[in-house]
């Protein structure tokens, strides 16, 4: 399964899908998404990071988001 690393905590995040994902008998959901900002930035996160995020996020806040 592939992976992609979060930009807050640096976790290595499962990504769905895929070939890989097509010949198991237990595949695994992605375990995260890309937040796109209204400037234009995007950050890869983990769920548990997303969780961390205010409830109306900004770019600046992405990187506290992995400080647990």
């Amino acid at each position: 399964m592939a992976s992609d690393p979060c930009e807050a905590c640096g976790a290595d995040v499962p990504i769905g899908g895929g070939i890989a994902g097509f010949w198991s008998s237990a595949p695994r959901g992605t375990g995260g998404m890309t937040l796109t900002f209204h400037d234009g930035r995007e950050f890869f996160l983990c769920f548990d990071c997303i969780e961390d995020l205010p409830a109306e996020p900004r770019a600046e806040d992405v990187p506290a988001a992995g400080g647990n």
